[in-house]
């Protein structure tokens, strides 16, 4: 029988969640976010924090659930910014419009609430 390994299981989502939107963050960094601070201000740069450091932070599995509430809270300004006539759209392959973003919202509030677990860089504090 195999047995349950949720530590390991928190790695494999720390992974997925923060290994994949740290592209996102770099394809900023590669190209400017100069649209987002046209509409968004000063504001704007705040995208480098949830999408380039917590991402890092998730990945390494320090201050997890600070870093998962700061991408949760940077999934939500994107859709309110850029994907707000998406939210209740199917896509035209059939799936939801905003499936993306929402996996990456839901996996940051699952982190938020389970921690990284024990592959971590950091374990014994109560925001790990």
């Amino acid at each position: 029988m195999i047995s349950k390994n949720t530590d390991l299981g928190l790695l494999l989502i720390r992974i997925s969640i923060g290994g994949l939107m740290l592209f996102h963050g770099i394809a900023k960094l590669m190209h400017g976010i100069s649209f987002l601070v046209d509409n968004m201000g000063a504001f704007g740069y705040a995208v480098y924090i949830g999408e380039v450091l917590a991402p890092i932070a998730i990945l390494l599995g320090f201050r997890t659930r600070i870093a998962a509430v700061l991408l949760a809270i940077t999934c939500i300004v994107a859709i309110a910014v850029a994907h707000a006539q998406d939210i209740f759209s199917i896509s035209e392959h059939g799936g939801y419009a905003l499936e993306l973003l929402m996996l990456y919202f839901f996996g940051a509030v699952a982190l938020f609430f389970t921690g990284a677990g024990k592959y971590a860089v950091s374990k014994n504090n109560k925001w790990d």
